[in-house]
């Protein structure tokens, strides 16, 4: 079945909508979409990986323009809006990190406007851009990379080796391995319980910082899809207050994944 055969019912629509562009290898040669079902772990999702290097790039091209535009007179719109931006990161960061580290503030605002922007893409007709593609041969497009579990590990699992470097950095190895078998009960006989504890307690961190992204913004995307598929008059009447309260979402998990990012490595940094 094609992919303009499936946009005919209800569900092959859905399904169209929730699959990615994939490229992959077989045979030693470059194979896309259906041709990928069975090509294993290494399958690119290329509208993932186009539009959140984009954006990414977008994000670090305006606020170099903006940065290199700054004046101390009054400010334009733009710097006004980076400045106000700035301060309430700063201020984040100020409030939950306890330690001493130039990267964190700045890591915390590229995460805080890269996933910001990344979740905006939700924001778009579901059809417009999809649609358009087509037009140059590319059947399948999701262009909300927040709605791939791929993008959203790759960001947890970066903010987990943050965590464990600086774990190590800070308290040094043996400091580290201290944590993980010590606590909670500081106790050479609870030595394996503590290790399972903690390691699951580690663990766990990634896991939920990608899940709660990406189930949010999933679930969003679907409710979307599905008021595509309504009437047109119900269209009008749903789609608006949605995008409306989707927009508190949107910001929401930008924010919760920058504010975990901060109090993840503020306990990476205390040594006790």
């Amino acid at each position: 079945m094609t992919a303009k055969d499936e946009v005919l019912t209800s569900s092959g629509y859905i399904q169209h909508h929730l699959t990615n562009a994939q490229m992959c290898t077989v045979d030693g040669s470059f194979a896309f979409n259906h041709a990928c079902t069975d090509a294993g772990f290494w399958t690119w999702h290329i509208d993932s990986l186009l539009f959140s290097v984009g954006l990414g790039v977008l994000f670090l091209f305006c606020f170099y323009r903006i940065g290199q535009k700054a004046t101390s007179g009054v400010p334009g719109k733009l710097q006004c809006a980076t400045e106000m931006l700035l301060e309430f990161v700063n201020g984040a960061v100020k409030d939950s990190f306890h330690g001493r580290n130039p990267v964190i503030a700045p890591l915390a605002l590229t995460i805080f406007v890269w996933i910001l922007l990344m979740n905006t893409m939700d924001l778009i007709p579901v059809d417009f851009i999809p649609e358009a593609a087509k037009h140059f041969g590319i059947p399948y497009l999701k262009v909300v990379p927040t709605t791939d579990m791929n993008v959203t590990f790759g960001l947890s699992l970066s903010v987990f080796v943050l965590i464990v470097f600086y774990s190590i950095k800070v308290k040094g190895f043996k400091g580290f391995v201290k944590e993980l078998t010590l606590q909670p009960f500081n106790h050479w006989a609870f030595i394996p319980v503590n290790f399972v504890l903690e390691t699951i307690s580690l663990i766990a961190k990634p896991i939920s910082l990608s899940l709660r992204l990406f189930g949010n913004l999933y679930a969003g995307e679907l409710i979307f899809i599905l008021i595509a598929l309504l009437p047109w008059w119900t269209q009008a009447a749903l789609s608006v207050p949605w995008a409306i309260f989707h927009i508190l979402v949107i910001v929401l998990q930008a924010f919760i994944f920058m504010m975990l990012t901060i109090v993840y490595l503020s306990m990476a940094h205390e040594d006790h």
